[in-house]
């Protein structure tokens, strides 16, 4: 009996549920944003969208019940938000309803806006005060990564798009101010520790995915509040999202390098956020032959496929996602500093002939 409680309590603590599984409804949340557009484009049935959104929230209710449920367990409340490397992660807590909630206001207009006003509130508070956490924490520029735009710039610029939809004008530009002034603050910070700091950790090199994200967010806000038209801030983020989509693909050799695991689920919104702008911009431009595009490049953007190996499917990148939480990505050290393995030197002996020293640094 002693011995399968011992197990038993082994196992648990085996199993350390994470902020950034969030990325999961958030990605598919993405896809179903992509397919409405699609649909929308084609002017055919948005049965796609549908099924698509009902998943994401099932999803979401799912991840966050476990979530809560570990972190209750492990009594992390008060260090999930100010933990360096995935309490940007808990911004996703309130912004995928927030997406949530903009669907739901084509069905019923009350239910939908009271869903999002609030999560839309939420996120703006989330994201003060993790950056206020971050401004008042005396950390090191190393443990910053892409992840960091999520809180206040990503869900700025969601929440102004969102707003655009829902007909609030005023707010929808104020929110797009906020997601855009964090976008470039946060830009400068983020490149500067990619650019000049060590490498990040195989297991959060995927997160660099997430740079992605903002301009085609921006792109699909901006299309949302000025009606779909093509004018000059739109053709300045979309020079941003081209130049940004080619990088990863100079990229794809380091995300090889990366584990599979919970991480990869990074690449699905930012590609999914990627379609949707690429056929706003077939909208607005009536290409020939766009709708077909548009089916083209959403059928090839499903959950996770940038996060699944040749020949896998969404499913097995799921699963593979889920034994992958027994092996989390280790936080930094206090002082946000990532641990680095001692380097043993050369044997030194002295000219007394004494024993030799080896030193470690």
């Amino acid at each position: 009996m002693q011995e399968a409680d011992a197990r038993a309590a082994t196992q648990g603590k085996a199993l350390h549920l994470t902020a950034n599984l969030f990325a999961v409804p958030f990605g598919i949340a993405g896809l179903a944003q992509a397919w409405s557009t699609v649909t929308q484009l084609a002017g055919a049935p948005d049965w796609p969208g549908s099924v698509l959104w009902i998943v994401a929230a099932v999803t979401w209710l799912i991840t966050l019940s476990a979530y809560l449920a570990n972190v209750a367990a492990r009594r992390r409340w008060k260090t999930e938000l100010s933990d360096p490397t995935f309490g940007p992660f808990t911004a996703l807590i309130v912004i995928v309803p927030m997406l949530l909630g903009v669907r739901l206001a084509e069905q019923a207009r009350g239910a939908g806006e009271v869903v999002f006003g609030c999560s839309a509130v939420l996120v703006v508070l989330a994201g003060a005060w993790m950056t206020g956490d971050w401004i008042a924490d005396d950390g090191d520029i190393r443990r910053w990564h892409p992840g960091y735009f999520l809180p206040t710039a990503a869900g700025g610029l969601l929440a102004g798009g969102a707003s655009a939809v829902l007909g609030f004008v005023t707010l929808s530009h104020v929110l797009f101010g906020l997601g855009i002034t964090s976008f470039v603050v946060l830009a400068s910070i983020i490149q500067l520790r990619l650019f000049n700091a060590p490498s990040l950790p195989p297991p959060l090199l995927p997160t660099i995915a997430i740079e992605l994200a903002p301009p085609v967010v921006a792109g699909n806000s901006w299309f949302a509040i000025n009606g779909g038209k093509v004018d000059t801030p739109a053709a300045i983020l979309a020079g941003l999202a081209v130049l940004m989509l080619l990088i990863q693909l100079r990229l794809i050799p380091l995300y090889r390098r990366a584990p599979f695991g919970p991480g990869f689920w990074a690449f699905s919104f930012p590609f999914a956020a990627a379609v949707t702008y690429a056929v706003h911009w077939l909208a607005a431009e009536h290409v020939p032959g766009g709708t077909g595009i548009a089916y083209a490049l959403a059928a090839s953007s499903p959950p996770g496929s940038r996060c699944s190996r040749p020949g896998r499917s969404p499913a097995w990148s799921t699963a593979r996602s889920c034994r992958g939480l027994r092996r989390p990505v280790k936080p930094p050290v206090p002082g946000g500093i990532y641990r680095i393995r001692r380097i043993r030197v050369p044997c030194q002996r002295r000219k007394s002939g004494s024993p030799c020293r080896r030193r470690r640094r």
